[in-house]
């Protein structure tokens, strides 16, 4: 028996963007806690076969990163549920980390995409204190306790174990990118795929890094036919974080935090 109506395709879209990780005290970024929930729910929507996810974020906390990445690979596993990833702006570092959980990746041709390294930055203030008459006193249990202290002499002995961290952290990080992309990346070493450089879309394309150019509307209508339902999946700011957001707007801390945050994004020229 043939039915007289055609079953309405339904895909699920998830957007996630901002940095990852701990971005301030009252700012939140990007992490497992804040997007378990809604992953949770776009996978589990009506059997969906085929889930979206929009990714804009310059990347941030690894550990976040692979948790998030790890997430939804097992929500597809326990689904079967087929994950189609869509970079925005950028999909860097820890933001191409998540999107390497998609069994494809599309981006914009402008979009800017890779960035496979790991990065630690900060500031020394050794000589500032003593130039504004600051004595620095700190009293420690463990003689690595105060590794890499901003206010004293950088000793070498804690930058090479900062560099050994790095490289397991690389390693990891390249391991996901390999078991994701397989054969599809076209000589990593000789077009330096994992030195932490980044592409315009258009050339991660030819990279092997994504599969196509194209947004999430266009892609889906493409794939699935121009009657889709896209069901948008995002995460409501609740009232009481708006109020904080608002109340704090002129404290250092929040400008502090506003200059942190847009660091990260302005490596990628945005």
């Amino acid at each position: 028996m043939f039915s007289l109506f055609k079953k309405k395709i339904i895909i699920p879209h998830v957007r996630i963007t901002g940095v990852i990780g701990s971005v301030g005290r009252f700012k939140q970024g990007i992490d497992l806690a804040n997007q378990q929930e809604i992953l949770k729910k776009a996978f589990s929507y009506k059997k969906a076969k085929t889930v979206a996810i929009s990714i804009n974020s310059p990347g941030g906390s690894p550990v976040q990163s692979h948790l998030i990445y790890s997430y939804i690979r097992q929500l597809a596993q326990k689904n079967k549920t087929k994950v189609i990833i869509f970079a925005e702006d950028v999909a860097a570092s820890g933001g191409y980390f998540i999107a390497c959980a998609g069994d494809e990746i599309y981006a914009n041709s402008s979009s800017i995409i890779g960035s496979i390294g790991v990065i630690s930055a900060s500031f020394g203030f050794k000589d500032l204190i003593k130039k504004i008459g600051v004595e620095r006193r700190i009293y420690t249990a463990g003689k690595n306790k105060s590794t890499l202290d901003p206010f004293v002499e950088e000793k070498q002995e804690d930058v090479e174990r900062l560099k050994k961290i790095q490289l397991d952290l690389h390693s990891d990080f390249i391991k996901i990118v390999k078991q994701s992309r397989g054969d599809k990346i076209k000589d990593p070493e000789k077009n330096n795929i994992f030195t932490g450089e980044f592409w315009a879309g258009s050339v991660a394309l030819k990279l092997g890094l994504i599969d196509g150019i194209g947004n999430a509307d266009q892609v889906l209508r493409e794939k699935f036919g121009d009657k889709v339902i896209i069901k948008k999946f995002e995460k409501q700011k609740g009232f009481l974080a708006k109020k904080l957001s608002s109340s704090i707007d002129n404290q250092i801390e929040s400008i502090l935090d506003n200059l942190e945050e847009k660091s990260l994004w302005q490596r990628f020229g945005l």
